[in-house]
């Protein structure tokens, strides 16, 4: 699949960001650990041992930028390798010509590579005849072959910031003015732009030059916050359902519920997650998950709540859904919270799986059918016939309390606490607690 620079020089005209493609590390803005001298990168370049690496990270900030620059530091023909069409055809005929002549082998959307593919063309590179560069949105140690993560090193490139963004946007308007095209830009709206671009160079040059699309030398192009939203207007924030946008968002999100004192935090994620496209039900279902694992038996309304709200987004949907999912989500992220319920639950499990089962107790076992007792089965007292609605009996033999509960009821008066000084009070035992 052609990237947007291959396309504009195919159909004659350059986009802006093509223009602007740095030819050395030197020139790439808003990657300093990785461009530095003495980087790991810069090293290699210099011992003309790149050898393999996986460029990972979110769309717009530079990785093909990064691979193209290190092919002319290199001095070594930039062969471009599609992901979805390689084949063996395509992969022998880059072997035959690495033999000819130095190559840099560069595969975006390298995590659509299959194993057989990747073996075939570290190969190459093993055979010390070709470098390779790969590049991907998604976590690498997940999404790409183990053959290609084994022989690979992986540099991970973050966000570009809104001080960095500025700086590319001062060098698109430098560009269009040495093409005769003045583009008049207050600093607000330089950083609005910058803002709005959400760390993504190639966004950000593109909407300059929509703004600027139409207009020739002559007069300066005078830019407005409604010319600006406009060219924002249909543009997503990235956020890519299947990848590291979809996981570490809906991570923000669930951290943040469970802060419980960032209710701005829980908004912002979720109107992320929704403004991504993400199906609200999948999002009702984290905040029923939450509500039991972080709240819990801090506030039993919580869990009410979440499974309320997922009734409804069934029946409603997009736009009006969101209210529902703030006010569940609200709903998780200001309760108390008790993670015993998941503890304890956990612990149990854990048991369960790598200690002999415990024998049920003789006066807890079943006595519904003739012969029962004879077997031995009774003695079992109901806490409904005693006044204090409680009986002191065995109920599991081997554990003993608090092992598996323990309560994580902290000042507030939550039913966790209530019930702890209700249980306290009437078997004059205290209860076992997470903090004592």
């Amino acid at each position: 699949m052609s990237d947007l620079f291959d396309l504009g020089e195919k159909q004659g005209t350059q986009p802006l960001a093509a223009a602007l493609r740095p030819r050395s590390l030197d020139d790439i803005i808003g990657q300093d650990a990785l461009t530095a001298q003495g980087s790991i990168l810069q090293r290699r370049i210099a011992a003309d041992q790149l050898g393999s690496i996986v460029l990972y990270g979110p769309p717009g900030i530079g990785k093909t930028s990064i691979a193209r620059a290190v092919g002319d530091m290199l001095s070594k023909d930039f062969r471009p390798l599609h992901a979805t069409r390689a084949g063996v055809k395509e992969i022998r005929q880059l072997a035959d010509e690495s033999r000819m002549r130095p190559l840099l082998i560069f595969v975006d959307e390298v995590h659509r590579f299959s194993a057989t593919q990747a073996d075939d063309l570290l190969a190459i590179c093993e055979e010390g005849t070709a470098d390779f560069i790969g590049a991907t949105t998604q976590n690498p140690y997940t999404a790409l072959p183990k053959a290609l993560i084994s022989r690979s090193t992986i540099l991970k490139l973050e966000p570009i910031s809104i001080e960095d963004m500025e700086k590319v946007v001062a060098r698109g308007l430098d560009h269009l003015a040495s093409t005769g095209i003045n583009v008049s830009l207050s600093p607000e709206h330089r950083q609005l732009i910058a803002g709005r671009s959400g760390g993504d160079a190639r966004r950000a040059l593109t909407t300059l030059e929509s703004l600027a699309v139409g207009h020739t030398s002559g007069e300066p192009v005078v830019v407005t916050e409604a010319m600006i939203e406009e060219a924002y207007m249909a543009a997503p924030v990235n956020h890519d359902r299947s990848g590291d946008q979809h996981y570490d968002v809906i991570s923000a999100f669930i951290k943040s519920m469970r802060g419980g004192g960032a209710p701005d935090a829980v908004l912002y994620w979720l109107a992320r997650l929704i403004h991504g496209g993400e199906d609200p039900r999948f999002i009702a279902r984290r905040i029923m998950i939450q509500a039991s694992e972080d709240v819990g038996l801090a506030d039993n309304g919580a869990l009410q709540t979440a499974v309320a709200a997922a009734q409804a987004v069934e029946m409603i949907g997009y736009p009006e859904a969101r209210i529902i999912l703030a006010h569940a989500a609200l709903h998780v992220a200001r309760a108390p919270k008790s993670g015993s319920a998941n503890h304890g639950i956990s612990a149990a499990l854990a048991a369960v799986a790598s200690e002999p089962p415990q024998p049920v107790p003789l006066h807890l076992r079943d006595t519904h059918y003739q012969g029962s007792e004879k077997l031995g089965h009774g003695g079992y007292r109901s806490p409904h016939k005693d006044p204090r609605g409680w009986v002191d009996q065995q109920y599991a033999p081997g554990i003993e309390p608090g092992r598996f509960y323990k309560s994580e009821a902290r000042d507030a008066q939550t039913f966790e606490k209530r019930a702890d000084e209700y249980w306290g009070r009437v078997t004059g035992r205290p209860v076992p607690k997470l903090f004592e």
